[in-house]
């Protein structure tokens, strides 16, 4: 399936009057399969997730259905994350998760993770698209509420971006 097709089924949401959303795109310089091996561990958010200290599940194997528990670094305007696995597919590479609690401010937030290899290029790139949509808090803007979930998105697939393309030198030398 190419990029846009991706794109249009999976990272085009209709927004309420009272949300925000987002697309983030990070070309990584490592295999597919290698990045979706770290994407697809819902119990191992922690492998990349730079502002996750740790991650329980509360319930399931880490298939479709199951819900963890994500304790997140102090210093974030949050103490915990309780999350629930809606769609994860090994054949087309998608991750779709929601928040179902917390003590945080990103009510109804779902995020979609597709992986894909990258069409341009020969050898081994990786595009990661993520996409979410989120309710904007109480006496928050629109605005501020993207770049919070941005910044975030943004500090994850970096991360992700950094350890896949040393596991894939660590593979090549």
């Amino acid at each position: 399936m190419t990029l846009a097709k991706m794109m249009n089924l999976y990272h085009t949401h209709m927004l309420s009057p009272n949300q925000c959303g987002s697309s983030l795109v990070q070309t990584i310089d490592a295999p597919l399969p290698l990045v979706w091996s770290m994407v697809r561990r819902f119990d191992n958010p922690q492998a990349y997730k730079l502002f996750v200290k740790s991650c329980t599940m509360q319930a399931g194997d880490g298939g479709i259905g199951s819900v963890r528990k994500v304790m997140i670094v102090s210093g974030l305007p949050a103490g915990f994350s309780m999350e629930r696995l809606d769609k994860l597919d090994d054949d087309t590479h998608v991750m779709i998760f929601s928040i179902i609690g917390g003590d945080h401010k990103l009510m109804n937030y779902r995020s979609t993770t597709t992986v894909h290899e990258d069409e341009r290029e020969i050898g081994g790139k990786t595009v990661v698209i993520e996409s979410y949509v989120v309710d904007v808090p109480v006496g928050s803007s629109e605005e501020d509420t993207c770049m919070f979930t941005d910044t975030i998105i943004k500090c994850n697939l970096k991360s992700l971006a950094n350890i896949s393309e040393k596991m894939a030198c660590k593979v090549c030398h």
